[in-house]
């Protein structure tokens, strides 16, 4: 094909613009957090930034992978059954599923043992299938329904205070049903109305998605927050093809929902982004099968920062195919997708640079977040007060989670 000197000259200045862009998004990385609010008043210099850089955030976000998929222990017998997993207080919670007891089991992901077990006194177990979380709260997913003939299908609203202080604790309960169900016939493993992937999407909403057993069609059902008893209509767009779908997870740094399910034991991860409002699936949704792991029942996924996730399978045995519970992890280079609205007048980080003890002041807070410069969580915690000490010398990022569902980010100097 004939190319003219003036289409050379084109191309050759679009790949330099691209490469000089390149190398501006290695500068302005580690800087850059997502929080659903957008720097109101960003200095002219960010400005320039945001601006030159918003193509090739874009692009890069589009090309996404997953790697480093990795088997780190066979569960505990205690979790053979694991069903939902979130990761909070610097540990992964997870459940059993139908049957099983009422109870949360907190994992150390490093030693592979369960550390502290929480039971849920006012809750039954009839079919726990995910687990979700928000800043106030947890939420456990009774929504297991695999005859597809469940008129109790129910969510367990927990108090985080509650659990860090108790291990008998009490729920509220949300109850619901689907609005587009009308034939309750049992017909087991095989009915589209079962249902084991919960995630919390924003301040006031649950999701709910589908494990269709009939056409492997998913859809997204958004559920209240709030206690009580609700009728629920799906999102306008489904997931077609979506395999078997077993647990979910909503990264609020990336704003994109991750999947997972198996179709014939091979393990999936679907993500899905650039949505409208709750339609999760209106925008890009992407399947990768994980066909390295070889057959396993994967049951649950949670995030672990912006490009750090972990997933749990379940012990099986299914016509002489068997294999014990698993904690999977993988990793992602899925690009940040705002700027955090940082009023640096509200908070004082000292000292700063730091060697040993770092203290926050200024301002009341959630959650302490902190980032490496790879954008890799390091820390979360909730004190004024947090030891260093054993973190490597370099650039670190602060996030502070403020109760307003906002969040501060600052830069500090480990010695």
């Amino acid at each position: 094909m004939y190319i003219s000197e003036k289409e050379k000259n084109a191309l050759t200045a679009i790949v330099q613009k691209i490469e000089n862009e390149l190398k501006l998004i290695q500068f302005i990385k580690p800087y850059l957090f997502v929080n659903r609010t957008i720097l109101k008043n960003p200095p002219k210099k960010m400005k320039k930034i945001i601006v030159a850089s918003a193509f090739v955030l874009g692009t890069l976000n589009a090309i996404a992978q997953i790697t480093n998929v990795e088997e780190k222990f066979d569960l505990p017998t205690i979790l053979s059954e694991s069903s939902g997993a979130i990761f909070f207080n610097d540990r992964l919670i997870s459940h059993n599923d139908s049957g099983n007891e009422n109870k949360l089991y907190e994992l150390d992901t490093i030693s592979g043992l369960v550390t502290r077990t929480v039971t849920v006194t006012n809750a039954t177990n009839i079919d726990w299938e995910d687990i979700a979380q928000d800043d106030s709260s947890i939420y456990i997913g009774d929504i297991g329904n695999n005859s597809g003939n469940r008129t109790d299908l129910k969510i367990y609203k927990i108090n985080k205070n509650d659990y860090l202080n108790s291990t008998n604790i009490t729920s509220e309960i949300i109850n619901f049903s689907y609005a587009d169900q009308v034939d309750f016939t049992a017909n087991p493993n095989n009915t589209e109305w079962d249902a084991e992937a919960l995630i919390s999407f924003d301040a006031n909403n649950l999701i709910l998605f589908t494990k269709n057993w009939v056409d492997e069609i998913t859809k997204a059902y958004s559920i209240p927050k709030s206690s009580g008893t609700y009728t629920v209509d799906s999102s306008p767009t489904p997931l077609a093809e979506a395999g078997l779908i077993t647990g979910a997870t909503y990264n609020p740094s990336t704003e994109k929902v991750y999947l997972v399910g198996y179709n014939s034991l091979i393990p999936l991860v679907w993500v899905s982004e650039n949505f409208t409002n709750n339609d999760i699936f209106s925008g890009t949704n992407t399947k990768t099968s994980l066909t390295s792991l070889g057959f396993e029942q994967t049951e649950a996924i949670t995030h672990i920062g912006a490009n750090r996730y972990f997933m749990t399978s379940e012990t099986f045995n299914i016509r002489g195919v068997s294999d014990t519970g698993k904690l999977i992890s993988f990793t992602t280079d899925d690009i940040l997708l705002s700027i955090v609205d940082q009023d640096f007048s509200k908070v004082s980080l000292y000292p700063n640079p730091v060697k040993d003890v770092l203290f926050i002041e200024g301002l009341e807070f959630i959650s302490v977040e902190i980032y490496d410069a790879k954008s890799t969580l390091v820390y979360r915690g909730y004190d004024q007060k947090i030891n260093l000490s054993k973190l490597n010398k370099g650039f670190y990022l602060v996030k502070i989670n403020l109760k307003d569902h906002t969040s501060i980010v600052k830069k500090i100097i480990k010695e």
